[in-house]
Formats: C-alpha cells, structure tokens, sequence
C-alpha cells in the first residue's frame, strides 16, 4: 500500500503540482521562489527565455529588502548602478530638484539601482528554479480552464509543437501586460483618464552626473508628457518618452526620427544627449493604464501587471510586482492549508492588492497639474510632507512608517494649492482633457 501510495504521489506531481505560475517575470519567479522554499510542488512556464529584453530598469529602495529575502542581495548589487534618488526637471522652473532617498521618513534605505531588465529577470528565474520550482522555459499556455468543483486545466504547448495539460491545486497569474486571465474573463478595464504611450531607446557618450549623483534617474517634463533619463551600469543610458496617444497619432515619420524630434522638444535632455549615440533599436509600445475589476477567484489570483498596470513616471513597477508576489505567496499558502477560508483570504489579498496602486495612482494621476508640479519643483518639508513624498517614492507604503496621516495632509496641501492657483489649473484640466481624448494607437516597428 505505502508503495502504491508513493508511485501515486510522484504521478500527481507530474502533472498535477501544488501551484502553476504563468510567466517568468519579476512577479512570477517571485512567487514561485517563496512557494517552492515552503515545500509546495510549483510549476513556472515561461514562453520566452532568459535573458529577454525588458524595459522598466529603475528599482526603488524598497525592492532591496525583498531582495535580501530571496536570498539575492548580492547579486543584484553586482550588476546594478547605484540610485541615490531621483532629479526632476520642468520647463516652468529654472532650477531642478532633487529627491534623495536618504532624506525620506526611515533613513535606512537610502539608495537602490539601476539595472538592465534581461539581466535581473534571469537571476530571479533562476533563483526560482534552484529553489526548488520546476521552471520552463519556451512553454506558451495556451488555454485556461475552471471546472465547476475540480482543479483549474492548464494547457500550455512547447516550442517543437507538443502540448501538456496541467492541473495544479492552484493557479497564479503572472503573465505581466499580457493579462491572460483578465482578458479571458473580460474583467481588464483600461484608465481612460489617464491613457498614454510610450518610445524608447539606448544611448553611449550621454552625459552623466558625478559622485552620488551619477545613477540618479531624471524625469523631464516637456509639452507632450515626461522622459526618463536611466544611467546603466555598463555606460550607457536608457532614454525613453510617455506622451499623450494624441501626439503619438500625429507622427509622420519613421519611428526613430519621430523620438529624436520629440527629444528636441525637450532641451535640457537633447543637450545631455548632443554627443550621444544611439545602440539599440527604437522601440514603441502603447503604455494604457489599466487594471482587472478583480485580481483573485476560485483557484487564481493575478499578480504585477497581469492585474493591473500604471504609468510609470515613479519607477513602482518591478516593486508592486514583487510585493504583490509576497503577498501572493501568503494568500496561496493560507487557500492550501485552509480551503474552507479562501474566500475570505483572497478577499484580504484583492484589498491589499489596491493599496500600493491607489497611492501611486493618485500621485500619478496629477502629475501634470501645476499644482502637483510645483510641489516636487519646491519641496517643502513643513509636517514632513517631503520627507512623506519621499517615502512613497521609496516605496516605503507596506510596512509600519507612519505615512497615512502625513499622505492626508499631502492632499490637503496639494488641494489647497489647486485653489489658489485656480486659472493655471483650469488651464492644465482643459489640456489634459484634450489629450487624453480616446485616441487609438499601436506600436509600429521602427
């Protein structure tokens, strides 16, 4: 009997593991690090391989703890750039300002990096698969289904054409931008308020601050939207543009000369760039925000971006992704030990889920009111409001740093500041409403 029973267990962990993550993102191999090290059979399927080509290469302070926990400190710090903060330039200030994030409520993340996404994205994946996860690669799924009363069927079929069906006890969606299950449920809901776009490129021979202050991000503000402006480790600099779909619409030129136009739109980035040249292709992507009307059911939840996707302006993305895998990893392991309570647990998790977004989003979502602009362009730290600002920047939103109250006063602040600056804001509502007006767009090749 005990070796029936043994020869059974081995067939249920063939096709039939604890937990099936789709995707081999930052949130995906996350996940499935923190479930394979709590003794669960998961299974990560990742469509493309390692090292792919990413964009999102700045983290936040608060990604490092999560890192050290993943046992991955080091290695994260061997192929980073150093981030000390962050630099804001704006067409209506003369000077810029700069954030740093030794400045910010807790002192003890003062710094964080820089880094190429291909490079990152393995080392996360491979960390999932030494701890214990099995881990393909070139596996697409193909198709998802949730039978009444049994375990979720996972179809996924190989590069050389053969197919496999998988039915895990538990399904976690990590598919990034690709939202398999949002689409298939038809639960993904684009921001109409705040749609956008975006086009990117590489650069050696850009300008670089020095000291402390080289790996800093820049953000450029400009007519049409904001740049960022990334130092890399290896010398060169990420340079990409987020702009309204409607200018994206007018280009009438190739890819590549239309973001060298939109760069001389912007001159305190085009001087950076004067004795720079380009080494990798121009790229476009449409960049909508959006979010599922749920991240979790029976069976599933959605993590990163597979739930829910915002601009990117404070580099939050590979943190809410990881986050939410931690935070995945716990709701996943109670709906194991205590299926009577998963309802309830995954209720908690959708709810917790929203959090860090809602702060970003609000933040986000007035960055091109004058209001909001003159806030980051003359910080004050009167009630510790720059210090708070800071914090969130950080990403400091999930532990005990006592920033609920001092974000209300934020907004009180920011309010306040809308008022008194009523024509200039009634101005910028009027021209953010004109561009955002819904305006197709999808990226073309160069």
């Amino acid at each position: 009997m005990m070796a029936h029973n043994a020869i059974s267990a081995q067939q249920e962990a063939g096709i039939s593991p604890d937990v099936l993550v789709v995707g081999g993102g930052p949130a995906g191999s996350t996940i499935s690090t923190l479930l394979a090290e709590r003794g669960y059979d998961v299974v990560l399927l990742e469509k493309s391989h390692h090292p792919r080509f990413h964009i999102g290469e700045s983290l936040l302070p608060m990604n490092l703890p999560l890192f050290e926990r993943l046992g991955l400190k080091e290695q994260v710090a061997s192929i980073g750039m150093l981030k000390y903060g962050a630099e804001f330039v704006s067409p209506d200030h003369d000077e810029t300002s700069l954030f740093e994030f030794g400045q910010a409520l807790d002192k003890s993340f003062p710094y964080s990096y820089e880094v190429r996404r291909s490079e990152l994205d393995e080392i996360l994946f491979k960390n999932a698969r030494a701890k214990g996860a099995r881990a393909y690669e070139g596996c697409d799924v193909k198709r998802i289904e949730f039978p009444e009363g049994e375990r979720p069927i996972v179809v996924s079929q190989s590069e050389d054409g053969q197919e496999r069906e998988w039915r895990p006890r538990f399904l976690v969606d990590a598919t990034g931008r690709e939202t398999f299950l949002a689409n298939q449920f038809g639960i993904k809901r684009r921001n109409r308020k705040h749609a956008s776009a975006s086009v990117y490129g590489h650069f050696a021979g850009a300008e670089r601050r020095t000291g402390n202050q080289e790996g800093n991000i820049t953000l450029f503000w400009f007519e049409h939207g904001w740049f960022w402006y990334i130092p890399l480790r290896d010398g060169s600099v990420s340079v990409g543009v987020v702009c309204w779909p409607y200018y994206m619409k007018s280009r009438k030129t190739d890819m590549e000369r239309f973001f060298f136009d939109t760069i001389a739109l912007c001159p305190p980035l085009a001087k950076r760039l004067q004795a720079a040249k380009l080494v990798a292709p121009v790229t476009a992507t449409g960049n909508f925000s959006y979010s599922a009307e749920r991240c979790s059911g029976n069976k599933h939840i959605m993590i990163g971006d597979a739930f829910a996707f915002i601009d990117p302006v404070f580099s939050s993305g590979v943190f809410l992704a990881m986050n939410s895998a931690f935070m995945g990893a716990e709701a996943v392991d109670a709906c194991l030990k205590n299926p009577a309570g998963a309802a309830r647990t995954l209720k908690e998790f959708d709810r917790d889920s929203r959090y860090g977004l809602k702060i970003f989003s609000w933040i986000i979502y007035r960055m091109t009111t004058p209001a909001m602009r003159n806030l980051f362009m003359k910080p004050s730290n009167k009630f510790r409001l720059q210090e708070t600002l800071l914090s969130v920047l950080a990403g400091d939103l999930y532990r005990d740093t006592p920033i609920r109250m001092r974000l209300f006063i934020f907004k009180v602040v920011y309010y306040l500041l809308s008022i008194r600056m009523l024509g200039q804001s009634y101005a910028a509502w009027r021209r953010r409403k004109h561009s955002i007006r819904n305006v197709a767009f999808e990226a073309t090749a160069p």
